[in-house]
């Protein structure tokens, strides 16, 4: 059988609009759209549970934006996957603003990263996938954690940290915060699929790391160390790893034109790595500000959120081609931000 550059016929897409505030449904294998459902303000990430059919939806702030809000918000907004519908909004309180979300199908556990509060730093919610009962709650030790990881066999976790110069490593069994990697600064990441390395958006140069430095930094979990950073033309923002040994990361491209608006930004970059020998196979224009990651199951595809041009980059991962863009609707500024591949019931 030939391989057709699509998704599995009966898969989904799931993309956030930040603005919309809306999870917008697209036909994996036509690109269709398919529906666009209303949710609770400033929804961020998404991760689906593929034994219960649940998308969980993140919804972060009121309105605003990251230092630039009013009010943190406290919600996760559940969706039957097969009826389009939310079935539950769950609240993390006294915990707020939730960003990142893990899954951990073997324990039936969700982690859900959250900001600081007046009494507590950030830390990351933890809830049972079957009841949503709230079983815990483990601090990163940092300010706000916003992407959040774990290893494949679930026993420890990775927080990046906008506003803290280390990533928090968290001993998921013991529920504790075991370590602080050196990592300045970071954004997105990634666990590798065979646990070996973690991917990070980082090190910014406004914490203290010089420009040349910016890019992405490699840990390696056995020795809960950085082993290597690998450059990269611009400032990376999201990263993911492939099932079939491919790092895919979201380079933003600012406008420097002289005399352009403060903050412009030209069409972003996917660049992809080979994750086995870390050296860059090449590159691919997508949306303005690319914010987030995903692909397909089988790693033929990638999907690229673009924030500030609402729309996803479909790319074809065999030749490193661009399929189509996909468009999101927004009220505002922010639009396209989480993504989730939907696999089909499978019988």
């Amino acid at each position: 059988m030939t391989s057709t550059p699509a998704g599995s016929p009966g898969d989904l897409l799931a993309v956030v609009s930040q603005t919309g505030p809306t999870v917008t449904f697209f036909d994996a294998a036509t690109h269709e759209r398919l529906e666009v459902l209303p949710v609770p303000p400033q929804p961020h990430e998404l991760c689906f549970d593929p034994d219960h059919r649940l998308l969980y939806c993140a919804s972060t702030y009121h309105s605003g934006f990251y230092q630039a809000h009013e009010g943190r918000a406290h919600h996760l907004t559940v969706i039957d996957v097969d009826t389009r519908t939310v079935v539950d909004i769950l609240d993390t309180a006294p915990d707020h603003a939730p960003h990142g979300l893990a899954l951990d199908r073997a324990r039936g556990r969700l982690y859900v990263s959250v900001e600081a509060t007046d009494t507590d730093p950030g830390g990351v919610v933890v809830l049972d996938t079957r009841t949503h009962a709230r079983l815990g709650r483990i601090s990163t030790k940092a300010p706000g954690p916003h992407w959040f990881a774990i290893t494949p066999d679930g026993r420890y976790g990775y927080a990046t940290n906008k506003e803290a110069p280390f990533v928090s490593v968290v001993d998921l069994d013991r529920g504790v915060c075991t370590g602080r990697i050196p990592v300045p600064g970071s954004e997105g990441l990634s666990v590798a699929p065979d646990g070996r390395q973690v991917y990070v958006a980082a090190p910014k140069a406004d914490f203290g790391a010089p420009p040349s430095a910016t890019g992405i930094s490699v840990i390696d979990t056995a020795t809960q160390g950085v082993i290597r950073t690998l450059p990269t033309k611009g400032q990376v923002m999201p990263v993911h790893a492939t099932s079939n040994g491919l790092l895919l990361a979201g380079e933003l491209r600012p406008d420097t034109t002289p005399g352009g608006p403060l903050g412009a930004q030209l069409p972003g970059a996917l660049t992809v790595f080979d994750a086995e020998t870390l050296t860059p196979i090449g590159e691919v224009e997508v949306g303005r500000f690319p914010l987030t990651i995903t692909s397909s199951p089988d790693g033929r595809l990638g999907y690229v959120s673009g924030n500030l041009s609402s729309t996803v980059t479909v790319v074809d991962l065999t030749t490193l081609s661009p399929l189509t863009t996909l468009e999101v609707d927004r009220t505002d500024i922010s639009g396209a931000h989480g993504l989730a591949y939907i696999t089909a019931p499978r019988t």
